[in-house]
């Protein structure tokens, strides 16, 4: 199928383009030039117009356990087809399916199952889901101190062949590791992982500054939910935080839902990070899309009431998506719409390495994009060549 889509201006990661024509011929870009604000008709063509609004990539979530009433962890077709179609028409294209601490033969199991189906992504979508493109570890490799909800029962001390254990499971598609760096051997972990081309990321952590800065200069490349499961901010021991924050190298993510952190924290972090370093998230779990109730987050309940999940009485993730996401970055900080979405594209393809498969806009890649407001919110969602989101009033 032919389909041509027509906005005010598409910002292809690098570049912005103002009236443009995306041309596009199955699930593949075949064309991109200026329209030049003209109407613009293609004999046999499918047409969309989104007046006014600004195409740009689909959004790559690089933290996310569950959504549309499923955990990743169950590793099956039925539970990630529902989470891929959901995300779909949220505007996310591509994600990290991403674990969370459980006993280690749960979480092996559900690796090899996970790495089957990204292998064989044919056997839970048809064109119409997100998918999964790569693994995010978070655990069990975290501090007892700054756990938050994941069981301290089946958190482990950084170990080479553990983890070798949990890389050879997901069958090399690991590609993101949380990990406290005050650990014993997490700077030697943080390096193993590195060379294998595991990204490390500091978090749920009670580390000092030093102990940080060790784990950096190991490899570690970014920091999983900035300001959650981390120690204070303090002016004579920055600790993990102070480091995340002054170390301009360092890739950061945030969960810009306005539970996880104050409206006010989104500024700070935006200073510190900036437009290069900053990754927004979800973090959420299955209860994303579904209404309150209890959820399933690994193999502990998780109990949701007015947008906030609770587990043991401690934040157990959350039911945001990216597009709430970005619409709430917009709003907290005043930064453009094109500023805010190199946040959940650009960044996290760099971060992880996956930029020939996410995060920007270019012909012959996949037709996955997004059609979002001056406000940040979004439009309309293109999977694949189709409209698979257009949204009214919400």
């Amino acid at each position: 199928m032919h389909t041509v889509l027509t906005a005010g201006s598409l910002w292809t990661g690098s570049s912005l383009i103002p009236y443009p024509v995306v041309e596009i011929e199955g699930d593949r870009v075949v064309a991109i030039t200026e329209g030049f604000g003209a109407r613009v008709e293609v004999p046999g063509a499918e047409a969309h117009e989104f007046e006014g609004a600004m195409l740009a990539p689909a959004f790559f979530d690089v933290h996310i356990h569950g959504a549309a009433g499923h955990d990743v962890m169950e590793a099956t077709p039925e539970a990630l087809g529902a989470i891929g179609r959901f995300l779909a028409t949220r505007g996310t294209g591509s994600y990290l399916a991403t674990t969370v601490t459980a006993p280690l033969d749960m979480t092996l199991r559900a690796l090899d199952g996970l790495a089957k189906l990204i292998d064989h992504p044919d056997l839970f979508a048809d064109g119409d889901a997100a998918l999964p493109i790569g693994i995010h570890l978070e655990g069990p490799f975290l501090s007892h101190a700054k756990c938050g909800v994941q069981p301290k029962e089946y958190l482990l001390e950084p170990d080479i062949a553990t983890f070798a254990r949990l890389y050879d499971a997901a069958g090399g598609h690991a590609r993101l590791m949380t990990l406290a760096p005050e650990l014993p051997g997490a700077p030697e972990l943080a390096a193993h992982a590195t060379a294998k081309g595991v990204r490390v990321s500091v978090g749920h952590s009670n580390a000092t500054a030093a102990e940080t800065r060790a784990a950096i200069a190991a490899g570690a490349v970014s920091a999983t939910h900035t300001f959650n499961a981390m120690r204070p901010l303090d002016h004579r021991e920055p600790g993990i935080l102070g480091t995340v924050l002054a170390t301009d190298s360092l890739y950061a993510e945030l969960v810009c839902d306005g539970i996880h952190s104050a409206p006010e924290m989104a500024k700070i972090w935006w200073r510190a990070k900036g437009p290069e370093r900053g990754i927004l998230i979800t973090d959420a779990m299955s209860a994303a899309g579904m209404p309150d109730g209890e959820y399933q987050l690994g193999n502990f309940n998780v109990q949701v009431a007015n947008g906030r999940a609770m587990a043991r009485g401690v934040l157990a993730g959350s039911v945001l998506t990216l597009d709430r996401a970005l619409e709430n970055f917009v709003k907290f900080t005043g930064v453009t719409v094109e500023e805010a979405l190199r946040l959940l594209t650009v960044n996290p393809a760099a971060m992880t390495g996956f930029c020939a498969e996410a995060g920007t806009i270019a012909v012959g890649r996949k037709a996955n994009l997004v059609a979002v407001d001056a406000t940040g919110k979004l439009v309309a969602s293109i999977h694949n060549g189709e409209l698979v989101g257009a949204l009214a009033a919400r």
